[in-house]
């Protein structure tokens, strides 16, 4: 156990922004040539030719401009703050364990519920780093629409009541509501594992006082 939470030493160069602008490229290049979305997305088909470089591939492929421009917010704004409570290293090794492992998951689950699925965004690993946020500065409000404050692990419990929910009775079709869930399930793990860090107790210790 030691070994998985031998810490890096702390170094920050911006890998946030670098995510963002190697999706921003991947986007381009799928524009301009849309079957490479076919070869870097995830599907069931890849998996049977064993592609299996969509695990991670298909975190950078986006569906269309809103898609990319609201991922690419989210992780600009977030990424960053919770990359220098990290560091870079650290920060990119969670955002790509809890983005493959959901990756993964997702396909699992989908396999199970004999749904044909092909997945793509960074949306999992987003929603990986929201959490980390909330666990970071369990204190801070996130504002809904830059108008209505939420704490921010009172949001997290919201996105999961809202994803669970969405789900379930099949709201919003189209999007990877278990791929969000999995976001938030193995960010949580990864805390615990990595860095030692219960999220629970954080957020109780927090509104104790």
């Amino acid at each position: 156990m030691n070994f998985l939470r031998k810490p890096f030493s702390y170094t920050y160069f911006n890998a946030t922004l670098k995510l963002v602008i190697i999706n921003a490229l991947v986007y381009a290049l799928t524009f301009f040539l849309p079957f490479v979305k076919v070869i870097l997305g995830l599907s069931f088909d890849g998996i049977y030719l064993h592609w299996y470089w969509q695990f991670v591939t298909s975190l950078f492929v986006h569906g269309n401009m809103p898609h990319i421009l609201v991922n690419m917010l989210t992780l600009f704004c977030f990424g960053t703050v919770v990359e220098r409570a990290m560091g870079s290293r650290e920060f990119l090794l969670f955002y790509f364990v809890c983005g493959i492992l959901e990756t993964i998951g997702s396909m699992a689950i989908y396999y199970i519920l004999r749904q044909p699925v092909f997945l793509i965004g960074a949306s999992g690993a987003i929603y990986a780093i929201l959490f980390a946020y909330a666990v970071i500065f369990p204190k801070n409000k996130i504002y809904i629409w830059a108008i209505i404050p939420v704490q921010a692990p009172l949001l997290i419990v919201i996105y999961a009541v809202i994803e669970l929910g969405s789900q379930i009775f099949g709201f919003k079709t189209g999007i990877g509501h278990i791929s969000h869930l999995l976001g938030l399930f193995f960010a949580w793990i990864y805390l615990v594992v990595r860095m030692g860090i219960h999220p629970l107790k954080v957020w109780r210790d927090a509104y104790r006082r």
